[in-house]
């Protein structure tokens, strides 16, 4: 059997089983990577393949290494353990629970199961009875809930589930989507050691369930932890990896292994986006939107990840295009979290703050833990002004996910703001930590180093330094760099850092007040360094503008002439070409 046939048979049965469990969304995405197999064919023709990308396939548009058309070599293909079918004979009982679930019922659910034994009515027991819980959580957190939804609801049923699982797997007598169930409790619980150990225990008895890996992902918070996870070989390690890598901000290491998976799941929109949302953090937008057009032409209806393309969209300053996703994803489905979060940006870049929060708050009434949207109110309530307020969004965003940089940016705006440089510069530094790639982050901290308070301008070097090497596309670091060194009495650092700002503005053919400054910087110290040729020639350049400019590169002309050959110079018009 084929490595891709292997692959269809174990996602066809993980599918059901995943299904007859009412875990949903791991049966949704596994559903998502059977069709994104590439078909074989022999079998399938272009005609009556659901997905003809053709040269737009972003497979090979992107890829950097050619791609093995299997998973990389060493991986395993073990069957699809067959799950013991326990309900033979209080099926019905398991049928009823399951349409009570479905129809969000959750205790009618749990109830219709009390008596039950098998590992399948347990676990949809367990199950029911944790949602119930959650579902109550949701209803106090309405009832209760601060300013910015704050409130001390918990989960009532996670000690009771607790101590049925516990001692379930205490006797061996729990099966894998069990052990999933009590690894997500323990980690509500805070226990996260317990929790890792057991979430790996599920995932390589059982690999197929993504739910298993996601929720074993949002507990490996460093590579240290990741590698110490003794995991299973197989394809779905992959996947999980690869995603790992992603949150950890290993963005290369997360390319590689999602280029690699597209050998086998060519077709997959799901790692087409993660590929865009990892191209992202990458900075590299251009790309980024050619991966999510293509990505909208072949799944149309698609909200999830959209929100990633709304950020590029509204970095690019596209109005049409972001009205154009606004108005799309409303007729899809307007109350999404992303759909909020999306036209909450199309209202940020038409400047109506006010109007952005709100969706931003809506976006948060359907899901209090995403973390977008309390990223961006908080930038909403920094260009409203309101400090207080965007302080407290970020630090919701931070208590969620305490490696979003993007958050403790927005924190050290928001203290800066308020004249605050030690406690902007401390969450300055927490930023660069975790996203050291982006040239924003190291100037804003070096802006900090130079305020009036803190105005430790060598540290400020230091950090206009790592923003040029990091692809500074606002070119501020050069210009910083040149006139810090000017200010400091280092001329010759100061001339270094103006030649190349002046060669960085004639690649993009930019002119302005800084090319000004530049050439009259520069003229003037090849002069006092008797190095008149080169001089001559920043100050030829100053006589194509008609401001003071001119007048000062004549004056500069006149005296490199009498320093030259000690006799007052005649007119300098000639100098000028």
């Amino acid at each position: 059997m084929s490595s891709k046939e292997s692959c269809r048979n174990e996602l066809r049965t993980a599918i059901r089983q995943l299904s007859d469990r009412c875990l949903y969304s791991a049966s949704k995405w596994a559903a998502e990577q059977l069709v994104g197999i590439e078909q074989d064919p022999a079998k399938f023709t272009p005609s009556n393949t659901r997905f003809q990308r053709g040269s737009s396939s972003i497979r090979r548009r992107f890829r950097t290494n050619e791609i093995n058309s299997t998973p990389p070599t060493g991986v395993a293909y073990v069957s699809t353990p067959v799950m013991e079918e326990d309900e033979a004979i209080h099926g019905d009982f398991y049928l009823l629970a399951k349409s009570y679930f479905d129809c969000r019922e959750y205790r009618r659910a749990a109830h219709v199961l009390r008596d039950q034994t098998g590992k399948k009515s347990v676990f949809l027991r367990c199950y029911a009875l944790y949602l119930a819980g959650e579902k109550r959580k949701e209803e106090e957190t309405i009832e209760l809930e601060g300013p910015l939804g704050k409130s001390d609801a918990v989960n009532r049923e996670l000690v009771s589930v607790e101590r049925e699982l516990s001692t379930l797997s205490k006797n061996n007598m729990i099966d894998p989507f069990g052990l999933y169930l009590y690894g997500l409790v323990l980690k509500e619980k805070g226990n996260e050691n317990l929790a890792r150990k057991v979430l790996v225990e599920s995932v390589n008895s059982y690999p197929w369930n993504w739910s298993a890996w996601s929720e074993l992902q949002s507990l490996c918070t460093t590579v240290d932890i990741l590698n110490s996870l003794n995991l299973s070989n197989h394809w779905m390690k992959e996947f999980f990896l690869a995603s790992v890598y992603q949150e950890l901000r290993m963005h290369n290491e997360a390319l590689s292994k999602y280029e690699n998976l597209q050998g086998t799941f060519t077709f997959s929109n799901y790692i087409q986006a993660q590929i865009g949302k990892t191209q992202y953090s990458l900075r590299e937008f251009d790309q980024v939107e050619v991966i999510f057009e293509d990505l909208l032409r072949n799944d149309p209806y698609r909200v999830e990840d959209m929100d990633t393309y709304s950020n590029v969209l509204y970095t690019k300053e596209y109005f049409s295009a972001l009205s154009y996703l606004a108005h799309r994803v409303i007729m899809t489905d307007k109350y999404r979290p992303e759909s909020c979060c999306i036209i909450g940006n199309y209202y940020s870049l038409k400047g109506l703050h006010e109007k952005s929060v709100m969706y931003f708050r809506r976006a948060l009434k359907l899901n209090k833990k995403y973390l977008s949207a309390w990223t961006l109110m908080g930038h909403e309530y920094v260009e409203m002004k309101n400090t207080p307020a965007a302080v407290d969004a970020y630090r919701r965003a931070v208590d969620i996910n305490p490696r979003d940089y993007r958050a403790w940016y927005g924190l050290g705006q928001a203290y800066e703001m308020i004249g605050m440089p030690h406690y902007a510069l401390h969450y300055f530094q927490k930023s660069v930590f975790f996203q050291p790639i982006d040239s924003r982050l190291w100037i804003a901290m070096a802006q900090c180093y130079e305020s009036e308070q803190l105005h430790m301008l060598e540290e400020a070097i230091k950090c206009y330094k790592r923003a040029a090497n990091c692809n500074d596309t606002e070119a501020i670091a050069l210009h910083r760099l040149a006139e810090l060194h000017r200010e400091l009495g280092q001329p010759e650092e100061a001339a270094f850092y103006y030649k190349k700002d002046l060669e960085r503005m004639e690649a993009e053919e930019r002119e302005g007040p800084n090319t000004v400054e530049a050439l009259t910087f520069l003229a003037t110290h090849y002069k006092t360094q008797k190095r008149f040729e080169e001089a001559e020639v920043y100050c030829t350049r100053l006589l194509d503008y008609t401001g003071p400019e001119r007048e000062t590169a004549k004056s500069l002309l006149r005296g490199m002439r009498i320093a030259q050959s000690g006799f007052p110079s005649m007119d300098v018009e000639h100098f000028h070409p």
